[in-house]
């Protein structure tokens, strides 16, 4: 029950049944938590035509909308009681449906994908963002443009289009916008505008398409194209037309699509899928009961729902045919305000063996703080051998006198054994700087902030499909720098040996934050960094093979994608004392690729907890994964989903996971487990803090959280 203002009583707080169609959300939330049925149908219904469109703009219309659709209003009326601020209904319930649509399209991307012998860019399955869901853009060619356009548009910005086309009509604001993503409203900004800027370009690529006489260099391009929107294409076609001085021109004279989405009218909810969504809120009102909201409890009545609305949906489809996907099932995303245990809870352990009613549980994690992880001050160079100032010279010594203006001019120059030092300021990279000179054991190249200031990496400007750093060279140490905007992969290192990446800041990248990658990767170490808001994965090691590499102390957190990804790499990775939380997808992705990943990696004392994914899964590999103490509480999936591979597992925690604690091979071996060995409590489950400054050293923030005290699970320390 929330917690009364002072000097306000329950009765003030509960609206009559006669107040309801007047009242406010927040009112109106408080009477659902208290037990009205009234009051929780019209939250619901008064909501339901917001979330399907927000949801059909984002799936395009297909026939899986209704049905997303109607688990996320489930979702909602399960969850209602864990929302712990009122005035932050609207914001919460689009949380929700944005996760689901993120879990659904990974889904689906995922299903395609393993249908092939061998990796492939895999086409967006519902790219056909106008032809089924918004016959109203046809009103006008450039709605028409538009339209098309927004098959060009990546996945992710296409389903952020479809929450900013609601924010364009007024129905959502930009704070509201920001909590569905996680993020705060600048940076929802910054989003917006890349998103917008895409658009633009993809636009641009249409009317080029479409022009006649077409351009001789793009007639060429596409002589082998097959029509498809995949990335391969949307990058070639995109560069091109903004390269092109004949192409480019068909960017002129655009109206805004502000402008041209305000036409647009709301796409009508079907009457199947409200009759469906009310007959789960009246079919079990009978069984309320004001203390736990027990009407949304029974599940068997919900899946009895579930097929009715399948069943109904196809009477009144243009067409009917309707195909739906079994989907997993994802958690709510976390309320906006940290939900407190009930008072009857215990303050101090929280057994992890038994699981919370869905109404009560506490949230798993406050959206993460982005800023909050570069505030770390760790020590850096004191003297170098080249120095760049973002008020240098290129014409200059290198020297701390006359330093040069940019790093690509510092790593030319570099020689083995040289120190370069960034002075702090930002760099705002306009083209990709790519490493070639290689150190050695025993004279390592560094490149690392200067002292006690802060050098940030601006990489926005840098053309779309283009890698902001590219490392092609060895025995190098990074550190202590921050790298920000990319619009494709931030970091790259390619086949390297000897490397360290220490204490760095990565967020806002189009793809992965940082990424080890291709054979011959071995012997590197990725320290005490933090990799935050990528769309892709946070930290990857991938697409290679090479022993000796290892990742420790590091989060990666509110990424796209999975926090640490090894997909596809054939070689034991080290993962210690890491941190995966409120990410897109798994925590930690242990596999992949095809033919099965081989890499029998070793992961000890790391945590996985509010990802919208599984906690640790092996993705289809087939190696011998070591997992030991690690904790997974609370994620969309399993806790640990080590269904191929012959992993050993000991000493670890899972707790509240959605689909369950653990999935294991038949090669699998357990021991000394919390599911096998019951009674392990936590100390706290209360994340806050965990996205919060590291120590002077770069060390990892001091916590209680999950903590057990009895040798299971992750010691949720830095060493």
């Amino acid at each position: 029950m929330t917690t009364p203002r002072p000097g306000t009583s329950r009765e003030e707080r509960i609206v009559t049944e006669s107040q309801i169609a007047t009242a406010p959300d927040s009112d109106l939330v408080r009477a659902a938590q208290g037990g009205s049925v009234g009051a929780l149908d019209q939250l619901i219904t008064g909501h339901l035509p917001l979330i399907y469109n927000i949801i059909g703009r984002a799936l395009n219309g297909h026939p899986d909308v209704d049905d997303l659709v109607q688990d996320t209003m489930l979702q909602a009326i399960r969850s209602l009681r864990s929302l712990r601020d009122p005035d932050r209904f609207r914001s919460w319930l689009i949380a929700i449906a944005y996760r689901r649509v993120q879990m659904y399209l990974r889904t689906r991307k995922m299903t395609l994908a393993r249908r092939h012998t061998e990796p492939v860019d895999v086409p967006d399955p519902l790219g056909d963002f106008a032809e089924r869901t918004t016959a109203e853009l046809v009103v006008a060619d450039q709605r028409r443009e538009l339209a098309e356009a927004g098959r060009w548009l990546e996945e992710s910005d296409r389903e952020l289009l479809a929450l900013w086309w609601q924010e364009a009509r007024g129905d959502l604001s930009r704070a509201e916008l920001a909590a569905a993503l996680a993020v705060k409203p600048k940076h929802a900004a910054v989003r917006v505008q890349r998103m917008k800027t895409q658009l633009d370009l993809a636009r641009g690529v249409v009317r080029a398409l479409r022009a006649r006489p077409m351009c001789p260099e793009l007639a060429d391009t596409i002589r082998f194209w097959d029509g498809s929107t995949g990335s391969l294409w949307r990058k070639r076609l995109a560069r091109h037309v903004r390269d092109c001085p004949k192409c480019h021109v068909h960017q002129a004279g655009m109206v805004s699509p502000e402008r041209l989405l305000l036409g647009v009218t709301l796409l009508p909810v079907p009457a199947a899928l409200t009759a469906a969504v009310q007959g789960a809120l009246h079919g079990g009102g009978a069984a309320v009961q004001p203390a736990a909201l027990s009407m949304v409890a029974n599940v068997t009545a919900l899946v009895q729902q579930k097929a009715l609305v399948i069943a109904t949906a196809v009477t009144v489809a243009a067409g009917g045919g309707f195909a739906y996907a079994v989907l997993h099932e994802p958690a709510e995303p976390d309320a906006p305000v940290a939900v407190a245990p009930p008072p009857s809870a215990p303050s101090a352990q929280v057994p992890v063996t038994v699981r919370p009613s869905a109404a009560a549980s506490p949230s798993a994690s406050a959206a993460p703080s982005a800023s909050s992880s570069a505030k770390a001050n760790p020590p850096a160079a004191t003297r170098a051998d080249i120095y760049v100032a973002p008020g240098g010279d290129d014409g200059g010594d290198g020297s701390i006198g006359r330093p040069f203006a940019t790093i690509g001019k510092a790593v030319a120059v570099v020689k083995p054994g040289q120190t370069i030092a960034l002075r702090g300021g930002t760099y705002r990279l306009t083209s990709p700087i790519t490493i070639t000179t290689s150190g050695t054991a025993a004279q390592r190249v560094t490149l690392t902030g200067y002292r006690g200031e802060r050098p940030v990496i601006d990489a926005s400007a840098i053309p779309a499909g283009k890698w902001a750093i590219t490392q092609e060279a060895s025995y190098w140490t990074v550190r202590d720098l921050e790298i920000s905007g990319a619009p494709d992969q931030a970091y790259v290192c390619r086949s390297c040996v000897g490397g360290v990446f220490q204490r760095l800041v990565i967020h806002g990248s189009g793809s992965a934050g940082l990424m080890l990658r291709d054979a011959g990767t071995r012997d590197n170490q990725v320290l005490d960094s933090d990799f935050y808001d990528n769309r892709g994965s946070g930290l990857a090691v991938q697409f290679g093979d090479g022993g000796g590499n290892l990742l420790r102390g590091n989060r990666a957190f509110a990424n796209g994608g999975d926090g640490v990804n090894l997909g596809a790499f054939n070689g034991a990775v080290g993962v210690e004392y890491t941190w995966s939380f409120g990410n897109g997808a798994n925590g930690f992705a242990l596999g992949g690729g095809s033919p099965a990943a081989t890499g029998a990696h070793r992961v000890r004392h790391s945590a996985s907890w509010g990802n919208n994914g599984h906690g640790f899964v092996d993705e289809g590999s087939v190696a011998a994964i070591e997992l030991s103490n690690n904790t997974a509480f609370r994620n969309t999936g399993l806790g640990f989903a080590m269904t191929t591979a012959p992993a050993v597992l000991r000493r670890n925690v899972a707790a509240e996971n959605d689909q369950g604690e653990v999935s294991l091979s038949s090669g699998a071996k357990a021991d000394g487990n919390s599911w096998q060995e019951p009674g392990t409590s936590f100390e706290s489950t209360d994340p806050g803090g965990t996205d919060g400054a590291r120590t002077s050293s770069g060390g990892l923030p001091a916590t209680d959280y999950l903590v057990t005290g009895n040798g299971k699970g992750a010691s949720m320390s830095g060493s």
